[in-house]
Parts: C-alpha cells; sequence; structure tokens
C-alpha cells in the first residue's frame, strides 16, 4: 500500500486534548512522540492514557533495535504496532555517530580522502571521487584523461560489489540464505581487484584529488575480463533463484511502495527514485567524468515496490558490466594525476636522489596545498543516489566547512511512509529495500 505523506505538526502530540492527539497520531505515518514521552507514558499504559482506543485495537510501542541484524547496522527503529500491523514509526539515529565533516575540517585536504572513504564503508570510492571533485573545481584543476577513466573503471566495479552486497544481505533478510553465500562470493572477485590496485580491500584513498594514487597494475585488463566473465552467468543464476521465484515475489510485491511524488517530496533519490518510474541519474543527467561518452541505460520501474528496487539493482550490475566493457576498449594512455606540483609530490624514485624533491614530499604530506576562498558543490551517483560534497575553503590547506550530503541519510526519512500499514515482517524487507549504510548516516 502507499503510506500518505501528509505531515502533521510535532505540536499535536503534545497537547493537552485527548482528541487532538489522536488525530495528531492517526494523520501520519511518522511516529510524533518523542523518547521522553513514550518512556512517561509506557509501553502498557500508552493505550489507556488515549481515548478512542479499545481492547481490541491495542497499540503497543516496540524498539527494533539498534542491535538488530536486519536494521543493517546500528539503526532504531521505534514502532507503534496494532498486533503485527505497524501503524507509525520513527528512525532514530546518531549510535555509529564519528563526527566525520568535523573532523574533515581539521584534514588538509590531501588527507581528507582517508576520512570520507569511511562513511559509506559498501561503496567508498564514491565518497573519495566528490571530495576530489570538489577539491578539484576550487582548484580549477584539469586532471589527466586516463585518470578520469581509471575513476569511472574504479567506480563501477565498486557499484557492482555494493549491489552484490545488497544481493547477499537482501537474500538473508527474507530468508534466502543462500544468496547470502553467493553475493558474497562474487563480491569478492571484486575486493581482490581493489586489493590488487589500491593495497585494500575497502577504505582505499585511491582516488585523491588531481587524479589517483597510483596506476592500473600490469594485467588489469585480464583481471578486469575475468571479473565480468565469471559475473555475468552467475546473474542469470539469481535470475533462476530469486527473480521468479513465487514466494520472493509475495514477500516483495506490492511491499513498501513509494510514488515518484512522494520521492521527490521526500528528497529519495537512486534506485528509490527510479523504482517509482522517475529516471532520474546524474551520470547521464548531468554527466561528470566521461559519462557522456559512454553508453548504458538507466534502470528504472513502475510499482515503486521493495521488489522493483531489487531488480532495478540487479539489473545496475549488468548496466555497470556493460560500461566496463567499454572504459576496458577506451581506456587511454598517459598520466594518471595532475604534473602540478603545488598538489602532486614528486615520484617516489626521485626521492632518493633529490633533496628538493625530499622537502617537496615533505611540505606537501605535512602542511598539504593551499585551495582558493570559495565554496562548492560537486555530486556523483553512488549505488544509493546522489552522493554530494559541499566544501567550503577560506584559502588554507583544510576546509573551512565540509558537509556531505548522504543518499543513505536522506533516503531513510522515507522508512515510515514505506512501512505505515504493513507487517513487521515486511519492515524487514523495507529496510533492505532502502540498502541504508548507518557510517554515511551518522558521518
Amino acid at each position: 500500500m502507499s503510506a500518505s505523506p501528509t505531515m502533521t505538526p510535532a505540536a499535536d502530540v503534545v497537547v493537552n486534548n485527548s482528541s487532538e492527539r489522536v488525530r495528531g497520531r492517526e494523520s501520519s505515518a511518522v511516529l510524533r512522540m518523542s523518547e521522553a514521552e513514550a518512556a512517561e507514558i509506557g509501553v502498557t499504559d500508552l493505550v489507556t492514557s488515549l481515548d478512542g482506543f479499545s481492547a481490541d485495537n491495542e497499540r503497543v510501542l516496540l524498539n527494533m533495535g539498534p542491535s538488530h541484524p536486519s536494521t543493517h547496522g546500528v539503526l532504531r527503529l521505534m514502532l507503534e504496532l496494532s498486533g503485527e500491523t505497524v501503524m507509525r514509526s520513527k528512525p532514530v539515529i546518531g549510535y555509529l555517530h564519528t563526527g566525520m565533516e568535523k573532523t574533515g575540517e581539521q584534514l588538509t585536504y590531501l588527507q581528507g580522502g582517508t576520512n570520507v572513504t569511511r562513511m559509506d564503508y559498501a561503496s567508498p570510492l564514491f565518497t573519495e571521487l566528490a571530495f576530489a571533485l570538489a577539491t578539484e573545481r576550487l582548484l580549477e584543476l584539469e586532471i589527466p584523461e586516463r585518470a578520469t577513466w581509471i575513476r569511472m573503471l574504479m567506480c563501477e566495479l565498486n557499484r557492482m560489489s555494493s549491489h552484490l552486497l545488497f544481493m547477499a544481505t537482501n537474500g538473508m533478510d527474507l530468508g534466502a540464505v543462500s544468496m547470502m553465500i553467493y553475493g558474497w562470493r562474487e563480491r569478492e572477485e571484486v575486493l581482490r581487484f581493489f586489493e590488487k590496485v589500491t593495497g585494500l580491500r575497502m577504505n582505499h584513498n585511491y582516488i585523491r584529488p588531481g587524479g589517483v594514487a597510483a596506476d592500473l597494475p600490469s594485467g588489469w585488463r585480464d583481471d578486469v575480463l575475468r571479473i565480468t566473465e565469471l559475473i555475468d552467468p552467475r546473474l542469470d543464476e539469481y535470475d533462476t533463484l530469486l527473480t521468479g521465484q513465487p514466494i520472493w515475489r509475495d514477500r516483495l510485491q506490492g511491499v513498501g511502495v513509494l510514488t515518484a511524488d512522494e520521492a521527490l517530496a521526500l528528497g529519495a533519490t537512486g534506485p528509490l527514485l527510479r523504482a517509482a518510474g522517475y529516471a532520474w541519474d546524474l551520470r547521464r543527467n548531468e554527466p561528470y567524468l566521461a559519462y557522456d561518452q559512454l553508453e548504458f541505460d538507466v534502470i528504472v520501474g513502475t510499482h515503486g515496490d521493495c521488489y522493483d528496487r531489487y531488480a532495478i539493482r540487479l539489473n545496475e550490475i549488468r548496466e555497470s558490466m556493460r560500461i566496463v566493457s567499454q572504459i576496458l576498449a577506451l581506456m587511454p594512455s598517459g598520466d594518471y594525476r595532475a604534473q602540478d606540483k603545488k598538489v602532486t609530490p614528486p615520484p617516489r624514485a626521485r626521492i632518493d636522489t633529490s633533496m628538493e624533491a625530499l622537502i617537496h614530499h615533505f611540505k606537501i604530506f605535512t602542511e598539504g596545498f593551499k585551495v582558493p576562498a570559495g565554496e562548492v558543490y560537486a555530486a556523483v551517483e553512488s549505488p544509493r543516489g546522489e552522493l554530494g560534497v559541499y566544501l567550503v575553503s577560506d584559502g588554507s590547506s583544510t576546509p573551512y566547512r565540509l558537509h556531505v550530503r548522504a543518499p543513505s541519510f536522506v533516503n531513510l526519512q522515507c522508512l515510515p511512509h514505506l512501512m505505515a500499514g504493513g507487517l513487521i515482517a515486511d519492515g524487514v524487507a523495507v529496510i533492505s529495500s532502502v540498502d541504508p549504510i548507518m557510517g554515511e548516516v551518522d558521518r
């Protein structure tokens, strides 16, 4: 069912008149009761404290999480239940808060990549890319063509690994345990390639202002071809295992419906928005890097339910493989980073032979490079939607302000509307379909 987007003022739940409180509780999918109010009323006294409720339709407050395997991290949901039906809900966040945006204002622009890469730990290269693009716009720095295409290659492989992780956890959440094993198995192949290129499986600090940290290693083409040739037939196996399976369809079809108007009103992007039939993809609509030179389709759904969100991510893996195949054919030669001495450290080999190169290297990595004063916003299409970095520079080597427009954070506010009127078991399917990363939500 489609939840109503109608919102009520928070004051509706604190007025003294009981009928007004009931009206406020009933007119929205969002639970407006604060934690203090919930504690004051108590679970057993919740019904008797409000007019209009009888013993036949008793409602209780239930906390789901933050220590719960199906909330995809330390997410807490306050649920108002009537039996097993979720009447209203309220996401409670902050249990993983690390202050990364504030920390980023104490780090140089060169060090910033080590910070932002830890926000979305399922697709860290996208946060690195958005931060690098914002910094480069302030610097008015042109990066080599090869660096641009390497970034696209790594990000599309990262999109594949992120969606494969979704396939695994989505299957596990709904009882398809085999899918957890298969999705994890294929994701490992991509992470092994990342480790070969960047030295790390996750949190790479590979995409940096000016280009990338290192060129692709020898044999990288064969490695990428092996990954695509391995994953392609296994996606067909996923189709056989899940897509046409009656139980899988019954668990997902018609569950967690979000219309295009509701998605736009709530600021949802990525698969949530495209599942509602709205074809919005920054790679196509506001091209960055060299995506305007590639052929790929924007996958959209029809009903905006959990099944559409599953199908979109499955087919986006195929589209990413299509993009990767084009990158393999079009990858240019040349430098992998800009040769601007103010931004780029000297080649490693020169450090052992040149005192000037050693001093230059020391100053770049200790003091950083100064960025002209100004403000900028750069956005990329991450596996979860629009990921944007807003930077303000005061002319020093550290950002004056850093803010990240995290798609998981924005998409999470759709949960009350997606869950309203459904069963608590459907709530697990809904959370999984949103695919939130709590490190990105809490930052």
